[in-house]
C-alpha cells in the first residue's frame, strides 16, 4: 500500500490527474481496475469513481510495484565512497514518490546511509544529478551548491538563433504555484525574485534551432526555460513554455534541456572531498545523436 497526501496544486482536481502525476507508469486500464476493485481509498473510504480531491486527503493507492513504478536500469555516470552521479531520464521528478531517489534508496537499500540528492532537476529535464553517499559528504556539497563551487552546464536546443555568442541575462521571476508556471518581468515587481541566466551558443543549424551552453547563478523553478522563452527562443519539447507549432515541427515530445556537465571548482576547503575540487564530468544528451 502506498499513501499519498494531496498538494494544493490538485485541490479540485481528479483522482486520476493525481495518481497519473504521481505514478507516470499507470495505464489507464490499471487506474480503472483499481476503481472497480476498490482498491483506492481516499480518507480511508473506499472509492468506486474518478473523485475531485481537495487539498491534505490522504490517498491510499492499493495497486501492485508494476503497475505504479517506472522499469529503467540507473545510469550511474560516477560513483566512489563518498559521491553517485546518476544521468536522470525525463518524467521522472528527482524526490517524492517514484521518485529518482526512491528508486536510488531501493538500489542501496543496504547501506547504512541511502544516498540522497544535492540538487534537483523538473521533472523532464534530463542529465546528471549528484548524490551524497555520507552525512558530512551532503553537508559540504549543499554547501558547495549554495557558495556556487560547483558548476551545472546545461545543454538546451532553443528555437531561433540569438544574436549574441554569449550574453548574461537578467530578469526577475514570479512563481505561481496554483498554477504551477511561472513568470518574467525585466524589472522589479512585488513577489519577483531576481534571476541570472548566462547561456553560450555551441552550434548554430540550418533549421533555425541552435545548441547552448546554459548556466545559471539563480536556481529558481523552470528558470532556463522559462527565461529563454520569455527573450524570445523557447527550447523545443517543452510544453509549457514553448510553442506547439514548433515542438511538433520537431517531432519533440519532451524538453530539450539536459545537465551535460558538472564541474568541481571548490575555493575553500571540502575536507575528505578534496580530490574532487578541478574534476569534470559530462554525458551525451540523447536528443543530440
Amino acid at each position: 500500500m502506498k499513501s499519498l497526501i494531496v498538494d494544493k496544486k490538485f485541490n479540485n482536481k481528479k483522482l486520476s490527474t493525481f495518481l497519473f502525476y504521481s505514478f507516470p507508469n499507470l495505464s489507464i486500464n490499471s487506474f480503472y481496475k483499481a476503481l472497480r476493485k476498490k482498491d483506492l481509498r481516499i480518507n480511508n473510504v473506499k472509492v468506486n469513481s474518478d473523485v475531485v480531491l481537495h487539498t491534505s486527503d490522504c490517498i491510499s493507492v492499493y495497486i501492485s510495484d508494476n503497475a505504479l513504478y517506472h522499469n529503467f536500469n540507473l545510469d550511474i555516470v560516477y560513483q566512489d565512497d563518498n559521491i553517485l552521479l546518476i544521468n536522470k531520464p525525463s518524467n521522472i521528478e528527482v524526490t517524492g514518490n517514484n521518485s529518482l531517489t526512491s528508486h536510488i534508496h531501493l538500489a542501496y537499500s543496504s547501506s547504512n546511509f541511502k544516498p540522497m540528492p544535492c540538487h534537483r532537476l523538473d521533472r523532464n529535464t534530463t542529465g546528471m544529478v549528484l548524490f551524497a553517499k555520507n552525512e558530512e559528504s551532503l553537508n559540504i556539497l549543499l554547501d558547495k551548491f549554495k557558495n556556487r563551487e560547483i558548476e551545472k552546464h546545461y545543454l538546451a536546443l532553443v528555437y531561433g538563433i540569438p544574436p549574441k555568442y554569449y550574453d548574461k541575462l537578467e530578469a526577475y521571476l514570479f512563481k505561481d504555484n496554483k498554477k504551477s508556471i511561472v513568470y518574467i518581468s525585466n524589472r522589479p515587481k512585488s513577489g519577483y525574485k531576481k534571476i541570472i541566466t548566462s547561456y553560450t551558443i555551441l552550434q548554430k543549424n540550418d533549421n533555425n534551432s541552435c545548441l547552448l551552453d546554459v548556466q545559471i547563478e539563480t536556481g529558481r523553478t523552470h528558470q532556463i526555460r522559462a527565461h529563454l522563452a520569455y527573450i524570445g527562443y523557447p527550447i523545443i519539447g517543452d510544453g509549457k513554455y514553448g510553442l506547439n507549432d514548433i515542438n511538433k515541427k520537431f517531432g519533440a515530445r519532451t524538453q530539450r534541456l539536459c545537465n551535460y556537465k558538472i564541474k568541481f571548482n571548490f575555493l575553500t576547503d571540502s575536507k575528505h572531498l578534496n580530490y574532487l575540487n578541478g574534476k569534470e564530468f559530462a554525458i551525451d544528451c540523447n536528443w543530440t545523436k
